[in-house]
């Protein structure tokens, strides 16, 4: 069911110079992880779309944002004060897992660029039990936002542009080195170049096209 609602911010974190974490009441918002909202100012006319970092468990909201060119709406989101009334409208996509993967713990590679991780840490938190690899492509080691919050053996951090870090490379180039796992299914979420690449590497090697889902963070 769509809704409406206002919501006060608790907390803005932030995580480095240019991404923070908003933090606002939940008032029985209902969500499933992966799913995104619409959030506004009231008056402001700039609605955006924000997929849901936190847990369906949590008694609040989080939202995981990277501030861009000021003047957009997440500029101005970093700079709120506690307390200030904001709307979230939603919640909106089927970027979800389906109960019988859940239930059947059939194994579950997450692929994301940046911020692209926000649905993956919701799914992540939500699902305890889940047999999952998360496979991070940033460019800079201070970009693996909140790392710790996934088990280190299931955690792969890859970056483009910093020796002795994880994985030097792409998200790609990492893919590469690896088996194609045709029991899995891949979600994939960040640019859309990224996307593009490992859904034609993966059906490249043989990974039926039902295996792969994908969001686009623009």
């Amino acid at each position: 069911m769509k809704e409406k609602i206002q919501s006060k911010i608790l907390e803005i974190r932030n995580i480095t110079e240019s991404t923070y974490i908003l933090k606002m009441e939940r008032n029985g918002f209902d969500f499933k992880a992966g799913q995104y909202l619409v959030l506004n100012v009231p008056g402001e006319r700039k609605a955006r779309e924000y997929s849901i970092y936190s847990s369906e468990l949590d008694d609040f909201i989080e939202l995981l944002i990277k501030e861009v060119n000021p003047g957009e709406l997440s500029h101005e989101l970093k700079y709120l004060k506690v307390g200030t009334k904001v709307q979230i409208g939603g919640p909106f996509g089927y970027f979800i897992l389906k109960d019988e993967v859940v239930n059947k713990k059939q194994p579950v590679i997450f692929v994301a660029t940046g911020t692209g991780i926000s649905p993956f840490h919701s799914i992540i938190q939500s699902n305890l039990e889940l047999d999952y690899q998360m496979i991070h492509g940033v460019r800079y080691k201070y970009e693996a936002y909140e790392k710790e919050h996934y088990k280190s053996n299931r955690y792969q951090l890859c970056s483009s542009a910093e020796n002795g870090i994880g994985f030097k490379g792409r998200v790609t180039d990492f893919l590469k080195t690896e088996q194609v796992n045709r029991k899995a299914l891949y979600y994939l979420c960040g640019n859309s170049a990224m996307v593009d690449d490992v859904t034609d590497f993966l059906e490249g090697n043989g990974l039926p096209a039902d295996n792969i889902k994908t969001e686009i963070f623009f």
